[in-house]
Formats: C-alpha cells, structure tokens, sequence
C-alpha cells in the first residue's frame, strides 16, 4: 500500500500547502518583534531606568534565561495537552501583551511605575517566545505529507531559515534609528516607538497566525517524550533504592525496565552518554550572549562615524545575522574541508575548535577594553571629589582660598570665560573651603564665600551675576553614547533668544544663568544661535561632554567660549569587528555542529530531549554570567573579559577530556521493536521541539530562536561521516 500511494503521488504531485505563507509571515513578525526589543533593552534599562552597567546585565541575562526555560514548559504543554496551534495562539498573545506593556512603560505622559512594567513585560515575552520556540518549526513541518513532499519540506526551511534572519537583521537595523533619531515627548530619543514598532509587528504576527487556521493541518496531542525520559529516570531510582541489594542489575537505569520498557531504557542510557558532554555548554552561551550586554555597552564608548554616516552602538549586533548568512557556505565548502586535510573531521572536535574562537572572541574583546579604559575619562571615586569653577564674568580672577590643592593653595587664575579644574581631590567626607576671589578691574567685583568638595561627585561654580552658582557637573561618558552640551550665559534678561540647534534640526531654548540644563545633541554640527543667527559651532562628537560660555549684551557685544568636560569617544567602533567575526566563527562551529552531532548520536525517540537540553544550556550559561556580573570579581572591564576567556579554554579542557571518552554510535533504522507492553515508541509528534524529519538526507534548519541552527537527521542517519570524511554529509 505504501509503494502504491507513492507512485499515485509521483503521477498527482501534492500540491505546496498554502498554510506555509502565513507561518513564514508570523515567525518574521515574532523574531522581528524579539530581536527589536532585545537590541535596545539593556541602552533602556540604563538610560530611562537608570541601572548601572551591571544591573542592566544582571537583567538582560535574567530575561535571556527565562527565554531559555520556557521552551519546556511550551514543549510539554503543546505535546501532552493544547497542541501546537492552540500553544502557540496563547502564548503569542501573551508575548504580544508583554510588547505592548514594554511600548506604553516607555511613554513618559503615561506616568506608569517604568520599573516594575518593564519587568512584567519582560517576564511576558519570555513566557510568550520561550514557549512558542519548540512549536512553530514542528508546526510547519505537520503541514507537509511525508514522504510526497520531501523536497518541499526543505524548502520550507530554507524560507524558514530566511525570515528568522530577514526579521533579525532588518529589526537590528531599524530599532535603534527608531530610538536615536526619532525625537518624541520632549525627550531626544523615542524608546517608546522603538518598542512600540516590535510590538505591533507582534500583534501583526498574532493575527497572521489565526488567519490561516482553515489552512492548517492540526495534529493532536501525542505525549511528551521530556516527561517519557522523567518517567524512566524516576522509576529507575525508585527500583534501585528498593532492589539493589536483592536484585542487584548491570545499570541502574536497569531497574526502570519493567515499568517503561527495555527500548526507553536504552535509549535513556544512549541520551545521558551524550548529556555528560553537554556540561560544558553553558559557558560557551555565557560568552555569546553577552554579545548583547557587555559588548554594546563597549561600543557606547567608541567613535561610530564612517565617512559622514554614524553607526549606533546597538546596531553593531546585526554584524552576526550578516556573517551568519556568509560563513555557513564558505563554512561547508571552504573551510571543514581545509579542517579535515589537518584531521579536524570529527565533530567534538569542531565543537572544542568553536570553543575556543569564542576565548579568542573575548581576549579580543579585552584588548579592546584596555584601548578604551587608556582613553577612559577620570571620574570621581568612592573617596576623591572633583572641583570645577567656570568663569562667566567679562574679567579675569584671582583665587585665594584653603583649598589643598596644587596650584590653589597659594592663589590661581581662572580667566575671563576660561575653566579651572582639578579632576582627583582626596574626598572621605563632604567638606567646605574659604575663598576669596578678585579682579584687577573694577568692573567686575569681589566674591567670597564657600566651596565645597563632596565624595562620589563633581562640583562645580559658575561665576555670573556677581555670584558664584553651585551645580553638579557630569563628567561621565554619555550612557547611550550621545554628546551632552551645557550651556551657560551670563547676560541679562530680555537681551535675545538663545537656542542650541544640533545636527537633527532640535532646537532647545537657553535661559540666562542656565547651569542646570545639559542637553543630549545629536553627533555633528551644534549651533548656538541668537535670535536665530549663528553665533558659535560645536562639532559634537559621539561621548564628549561639552560646555558653551557667553556674556556680554546688546549694547557691548557678546563674547563666547566652548569647553571639553569630558573628551569625545577615540577608539573607533570597527575595533569591535575582530571579536564579532571570531564569536560568529565560533556560533557557527560550535551551535550547528552541537546540534548536529547531538541529533545524529541520539536515538531518534530522543531528538526532542536532546534540542530541550540544549536550550537548557543557554539559560545555564545566561545564569552563569549573572553570578559573575553580581560577584564583581574585578573593577576592570578587561579583566572580566580575560576571566570569561580563561573559563572557556579550562571548559574547553574539560570538555576535552569528556570526548576522548566517548565512542560514536550508529543508530540502524529504527522500527517497532519489540520491547513489551509498555515500551514508548515516539513519533515526530512526540518529539514536539523538532519538526518531521524527512526520510532520507538530514536537513539543516534554522530554529525559531537566536542560537541558531537544529538539525534533523532522518531514522537512518550513521555516524559513519564522522568516523571518516565529513565530506561524506555534504
């Protein structure tokens, strides 16, 4: 009957499944929406919700962790209970919800507590994209009739694999020209569009999705194989605390038998040979994601301009997607074969060379940090003060004062519009200092008073109006990477309107004896003007802080000056390519290889175990960078770096060690055994993570999720490749 249906569907081709159009649409919208807000999240939890670089860390890998959870939780719930359709219907709603939550806390009118609803967001859109991550691939592939469509079923991946890539890059690209250049509620930046664009794309893929249902081929529930494998392990302890000692067995997984079936047994012992060699995932995962934390924090304080034309710090990450798209041909065709002339065949061995790109990716990354932490700005310790005082008087002072500092504990001389400094005063306590300041022009007269040094910040005077006004400078480097500009007049009242224009066409107006005012311009030319002409430019330079001074009236004439607090941003952000082409090198060596020596090793009742575990191993290594981050073993970014780079190559030593051991498998083709009652025989509806596997050649598919590749291997695939010439799978 078989052979008769394949001949009748040789001379009728079944036709392509229309259903396909509106999965291919939905998961562009889902990973549009996911990768969008993951690119800026950590920029907005330290710009808008003003957590320091390592609580935003902290954050961006929690969430990155549920993300990685979920997908078992999607896993049982779609395979033993809802199925695909209605998993994946719920929980998009869900994911859509946390969009829009993440959207309205960044509307600043709305006066929402921004903390908690972007937590609740965050915490939605785990739940929505982790649990929906083991689903729509299988889903796609019910759509297909196996093994008519076989070829069909590949190119359905293949667009598959496209519009994860397509939604990631573009979304990449476009949400952080949403954040920056678009200017709403009054702010220099629109967080708000940016999040909100993602999310509508959301809402988009929702309806999409619903709007194939007459389309669909629905599968029911067929049970999960994750509780199949719970099941097996916990009757074998169970029976090895009851029997060991009467009916002592070769394996203790031996002890299950009676309840799952001899079949489960070996299969379970075949699966936790392979899970030994998955211990030292996580901390590969723990280096590539920080590819969204720590590296765009590193590119916020780098010079982005090429040729007239500013790269954002964020848009950096779609450098990945774009090699990605590069290197897995020049992969297959170039290089494995280059690898195997060296005897690099194997795949554990990719795995450990993938490995160990990625310490290379992250010494790299060091080497960069140290670039930067030369050039870094000085900024006020836990015990040190800064002490600023901005001359804005038409005349030149002379200081008299307590304060034990070089050149002022005699006197010192701050010119007219001039700038005096002192960037590292010894500060425990909050103290204040006599002065006396005086002006060999009569015009200008004499200021005593107080000045003060406090610990942790930096102080600073402006003298205008015959006074000296107290404010708090900001010496910091820019946290979005942005220039600031203050500007501060001393003219009277009523004498002109002065604005600042910067290279957006943002125009902002300026009081008289503006201290308090520092204003995030756009790199480029700013223009201070009066009355709408031109009276100062300013190059503004990505991380400067800079400060404009002006006196003087109508009657007289005004006089202008311009001050770098902090200098711009030297270390040009193309340094960061190296690193970014290793770690991709690294993905590519390591994830699809991972994935395809895991498949192909593993019996096929076990796939979906196997993908699950995966998963799991990036949530582990999500974890492990939190812990590091909240350790804060070194003040040194580069330091941080080196560690995580040491821990990958004594992981990859390990790891090593645990594949020297390990015998590669063949799997024959696998029918109904005859193992009892009670064994478990899974079909691809059980495996539930994978989609169906076609009956012959593996196929590479990318997964609905941003570690790239699952692969499915068919019920006859060797390992005989491996143990020869990995020419051999091509």
């Amino acid at each position: 009957m078989v052979s008769s249906s394949f001949k009748i569907s040789e001379k009728e081709p079944v036709k392509y499944p229309k259903s396909v159009g509106f999965i291919i649409s939905n998961e562009f919208c889902e990973r549009f929406n996911y990768y969008g807000m993951r690119t800026i999240l950590v920029l907005y939890l330290t710009s808008k919700l003003q957590y320091d670089d390592d609580t935003s860390t902290v954050l961006f890998h929690v969430f990155t962790m549920l993300v990685y959870l979920c997908p078992l939780v999607g896993a049982i719930v779609a395979d033993s209970w809802l199925g695909k359709f209605k998993t994946i219907l719920n929980l998009s709603i869900v994911y859509a919800i946390g969009g829009v939550i993440m959207a309205l806390g960044a509307v600043p009118v709305l006066k929402l507590p921004v903390q908690a609803v972007t937590i609740l967001g965050l915490v939605l859109i785990a739940i929505g994209t982790g649990g929906i991550k083991p689903c729509v691939s299988a889903f796609g592939g019910d759509q297909f009739r196996l093994p008519e469509q076989e070829k069909q079923l590949a190119t359905f991946f293949s667009l598959f694999y496209f519009a994860i890539n397509a939604g990631s890059m573009i979304s990449t690209s476009v949400t952080p020209i949403l954040r920056e250049d678009v200017h709403c509620f009054g702010d220099n930046d629109c967080f708000s569009l940016a999040f909100g664009v993602p999310a509508v794309l959301m809402l988009l893929s929702v309806v999409i999705f619903v709007a194939g249902k007459r389309l669909y081929v629905m599968k029911p529930p067929a049970g999960n194989m994750i509780l199949g494998v719970s099941r097996c392990i916990s009757q074998a302890i169970s029976g090895w605390r009851r029997e060991r000692k009467t009916k002592p067995k070769a394996h203790w997984l031996d002890y299950a038998e009676p309840a799952v079936g001899s079949k489960m047994v070996s299969d379970v012992k075949t699966l936790l040979k392979i899970l030994v060699l998955f211990l030292p995932f996580p901390v590969f995962w723990a280096l590539f994601d920080q590819q969204g934390s720590r590296w765009t924090f590193q590119a916020t304080r780098m010079d982005g301009e090429i040729f007239g034309f500013f790269i954002k710090p964020d848009q950096m990450q779609v450098v990945n997607p774009l090699l990605i798209l590069a290197f897995i041909p020049l992969f297959d065709y170039v290089l494995y074969p280059l690898l195997s002339m060296v005897g690099i065949r194997r795949p554990l061995q990719k795995l450990t060379l993938g490995g160990l790109l990625a310490a290379g990716a992250f010494l790299l990354s060091a080497f960069v940090e140290l670039k930067l932490e030369a050039v870094a700005p000085v900024v006020p310790g836990p015990t040190t003060s800064q002490l600023r005082i901005y001359n804005g008087m038409p005349c030149d002072y002379k200081f008299l004062t307590e304060f034990p500092m070089s050149d002022m504990k005699n006197e010192s001389h701050v010119p007219a519009l001039g700038l005096w400094m002192e960037r590292e005063v010894p500060s425990a306590m909050l103290t204040s200092y006599r002065f006396d300041a005086s002006s060999a022009d009569p015009a200008c007269p004499g200021i005593s008073g107080m000045i003060k040094t406090m610990p942790g910040k930096a102080v600073s005077y402006f003298i205008a109006n015959d006074r000296m006004h107290e404010f708090m400078d900001s010496p910091e480097q820019p946290k979005l990477g942005n220039p600031l500009v203050r500007v501060m007049l001393n003219i009277p009242a009523g004498q002109g309107n002065f604005t600042i224009v910067d290279a957006a066409n943002t125009v902002t107006e300026l009081a008289s004896y503006n201290t308090s005012q520092l204003i995030t311009v756009a790199r480029g030319k700013a223009v201070l003007a009066l009355n709408d002409q031109v009276v100062m430019n300013l190059t503004a330079r990505a991380g400067g802080v800079y400060v404009l001074m002006a006196n003087g009236n109508f009657k007289e004439g005004f006089n202008y000056q311009q001050h770098v607090v902090t200098e711009p941003n030297s270390v040009h952000m193309m340094w960061q390519l190296p690193q970014i082409i290793v770690i991709t090198a690294a993905e590519i060596m390591f994830s699809i290889t991972g994935l395809e020596f895991s498949f192909t090793q593993a019996p096929q009742s076990m796939k979906s175990v196997l993908q699950a575990c995966w998963l799991l191993s990036v949530a582990i290594g999500n974890m492990l960078v939190v812990v590091i981050a909240e350790l804060k073993f070194f003040e040194s970014q580069a330091a941080e770096f080196a560690l995580f780079a040491g821990l990958m190559i004594i992981d990859m030593f390990i790891f090593m060690l645990l594949a020297m051991r390990y015998k590669y498998v063949t799997h024959s083709e696998e029918g109904d055994p005859e193992a009892g009652e009670k064994s478990v025989r899974p079909n691809n509806e059980q495996m539930g993570q994978l989609p169906p596997a076609a009956p012959s050649t593996p196929q590479r598919i990318k997964n609905n999720e941003d570690h790239k590749e699952t692969t499915t291997a068919t019920n006859g695939v060797t390992n005989e490749a491996y143990d020869h010439n990995e020419e051999d799978m091509k």
